[in-house]
């Protein structure tokens, strides 16, 4: 992207030219095991890692395990097409396993008493940008999964978070 910023000087105008690399963008629209649309989630590549902001509703209250997925599928009911969860270090699940942890990994989402979650957070665990060995834009796809109970960040393979209940396809 390039850019002219204008200034007056002496009542002459001085342009100069500025060119910036434009951020790495992506989205995902969540459903339910129903199909219903449940919200959605944008992906913005910073100098702090990839900001995710969730605005989600429909969900029921409580704590809820929330995870980066390896293939971009979401054939409901189950969801299973997902795949496991975003690992390329092929490390264990879990913040608080000593062999862990998988790069989509996420901290557990608090859903409000109105079924709602509004979040932001950032994470340096992976990249929006293609081609790098911890993107999780690539050729099959990457997906978030949403899980009946919280994650306890230390079981493998998948937190001890119960079955899948919402499911998101990350998209450029």
């Amino acid at each position: 992207m390039t850019l002219l910023l204008g200034a007056c000087s002496n009542n002459k105008q001085a342009y100069q030219q500025v060119t910036a690399d434009p951020a790495e963008n992506a989205h995902a629209a969540f459903i339910n095991s129903e199909g219903k649309s449940i919200g959605e989630a944008v992906l913005t590549e910073t100098a702090d890692g990839v900001q995710i902001s969730l605005a989600l509703q429909g969900l029921e209250p409580g704590e809820r395990a929330i995870h980066i997925h390896a293939v971009g599928k979401c054939d409901k009911p189950t969801f299973e097409t997902a795949g496991a969860h975003f690992n390329p270090t092929h490390k264990q699940h879990g913040y608080l396993n000593s062999k862990g942890y998988h790069l989509g990994d996420l901290p557990n989402l608090q859903v409000d008493k109105d079924g709602t979650v509004d979040l932001e957070f950032s994470t340096k665990a992976f990249t929006l940008r293609p081609g790098e060995s911890n993107s999780i834009i690539d050729k099959d796809g990457t997906a978030f999964i949403i899980h009946e109970s919280a994650d306890d960040y230390k079981t493998d393979p998948s937190g001890n978070s119960g079955k899948r209940i919402a499911c998101g396809i990350i998209k450029k």
